[in-house]
This record gives structure tokens, sequence and C-alpha cells, in this order.
């Protein structure tokens, strides 16, 4: 009984996220969503614009964490094997690596934005 009730819970959880996904935006109508570019600059401007390497170094940043947490996702599974001493090691060492990397491209003022 169980595994039906969940079934049917997530899929209607799923149905009612599409539809307030697809209904949502429609409510929110103005002149710049309908602009072939949000992204700020003049789509009919010069195309070689001068690119800030600031928004490179942010989403490299932005990637790195993004695939730690997909790297310590499994990591509760993980805690259920026989050597959890190995496993919390090296999460801890993939952790420790991570944060030493921001607190150095913290202290070197990576994450400024403005110069």
């Amino acid at each position: 009984m169980n595994f039906p009730l969940t079934l049917m819970t997530d899929t209607l959880l799923i149905m009612i996220l599409v539809m307030v996904a697809f209904w949502l935006p429609q409510l929110n109508v103005y002149t710049e969503k309908y602009k072939p570019y949000e992204c700020g600059f003049d789509p009919m401007g010069s195309a070689r614009l001068p690119f800030s390497m600031k928004f490179f170094l942010v989403a490299i940043t932005f990637l790195l964490f993004d695939l730690e947490i997909a790297l310590l996702l499994p990591l509760p599974w993980a805690t259920q094997t026989n050597n959890l001493k190995l496993t919390l090691t090296m999460a801890l060492t993939v952790i420790s690596i991570l944060a030493a990397g921001l607190t150095y491209e913290w202290l070197q003022k990576g994450l400024e934005w403005e110069e």
C-alpha cells in the first residue's frame, strides 16, 4: 500500500509543479521578456564588445561547487557501507580541498565583483 500511495503523491506533485511552471511565467509579461536576449546586451549592437573575465570566473566557481554537491550527494547512502571510516575520510578530504580553494579565492579577492 505504501508504494502506490508514494507513486500517486509524486505524480500529483509533479503535475502541480509542471502546471505552476507553465502558468506562472505567463502572469508576469513585460517587454524585456519578449526581447531575444535577456542578458542585458543589445542584440543589435556590435558583437565584438569586451567581455569581463569576472563573468567567467563566477561561472567556473559556481560549476565547481555545483559539482561538489553532485559528488557528495550519494554520501548518506555510502555511510551504510562496511568501510565507513574510509568513506567519511574521502568525503571530508574533498570538502577540505574545496573549502581551502574557496578560502584562497576569497583572500585573493577573486569573488569581488568590482575591481
